[in-house]
């Protein structure tokens, strides 16, 4: 008798994986990874973003060696100018041209059309703000102190002070940057949009000068925008109580200093809301 084996049939589920998308967070930070790499890899970055401060510090520093008040240099005051200075570049200027750039070339059309959450390419520019202004501040509060000997905050209020005031003006920066990035018509015209703006702002808000000594109509238009706040908030933290005196309001006014600034990331918000754009104009 001949014994024909049974035919087993198995059947074999399909079975499919479906992988979940990287959450926004995880996007975000591999946005400022890639941020960062291609920031270090443009010198001209480096230079003009991160070592302008602080060269000009020595620069100035090395010149100015009198004293304004009893007790404390030009260098001390400017120092507070140039902190309040590099928040502005690191943010507003630096976002401002990086973003027209790659609105220009096509880079964020391309963004546009890829599944990354579009919240993740707004989170890496302020990811690469918050490493690039942090490294820049430290790197120009450590040359202030070790080569012109320029006092560092004493107590827990001055660094405190000196924390909260780069952190609401990065913001404010970061959001008028990304607002602004929408004025220049193209890459090549970028940098002469922007860089002009920056610079006047800081010839009228105090960097350069003494605010005091600059006339009425200079501080009133420079009152209206977040730099001269934020070096007298960096003043604030920088410089002796006898300095508080000298301030235009005769005193800090470290309240106003927050208000004025937090105003500024409100109207930011706004202005990146209504204004962005991800193509050129004319494209479609």
């Amino acid at each position: 008798m001949t014994t024909t084996p049974a035919t087993v049939r198995t059947d074999r589920r399909a079975t499919t994986v479906t992988r979940r998308p990287p959450s926004t967070w995880r996007t975000s930070l591999s946005r400022t990874g890639l941020e960062l790499r291609e920031m270090l890899r443009s010198r001209d970055d480096v230079v003009f973003t991160l070592a302008l401060p602080v060269l000009l510090l020595v620069i100035f520093g090395s010149v100015f060696t009198d004293d304004i008040a009893p007790g404390v240099t030009f260098t001390q005051y400017f120092t507070a100018g140039m902190a309040a200075s590099g928040v502005l570049l690191t943010s507003f200027q630096s976002l401002a041209i990086a973003i027209a750039v790659e609105r220009d070339t096509g880079a964020l059309r391309r963004l546009e059309g890829t599944p990354m959450p579009r919240a993740a390419f707004f989170l890496g520019k302020v990811g690469l703000v918050l490493v690039t202004g942090t490294a820049q501040l430290a790197v120009l509060l450590a040359v202030a102190w070790l080569v012109f000997d320029v006092p560092m905050p004493t107590g827990v209020s001055g660094w405190a002070t000196l924390v909260w005031v780069a952190v609401l003006g990065s913001a404010a920066g970061t959001l008028l940057g990304i607002a602004y990035s929408s004025v220049p018509s193209s890459a090549r015209s970028a940098t002469a949009v922007v860089a002009p703006v920056v610079l006047v702002l800081q010839f009228v808000s105090g960097v350069f000068f003494v605010f005091t000594e600059l006339p009425g109509w200079m501080q009133a238009v420079a009152s209206a925008f977040p730099l001269r706040w934020m070096t007298q908030g960096f003043r604030a933290a920088l410089l002796p109580e006898t300095m508080e005196a000298a301030e235009a309001g005769g005193s800090w006014d470290l309240g106003l200093v927050a208000l004025v600034l937090a105003g500024w990331v409100v109207v930011g918000l706004v202005l990146c809301l209504t204004t962005f754009r991800w193509r050129r104009r004319g494209d479609r």
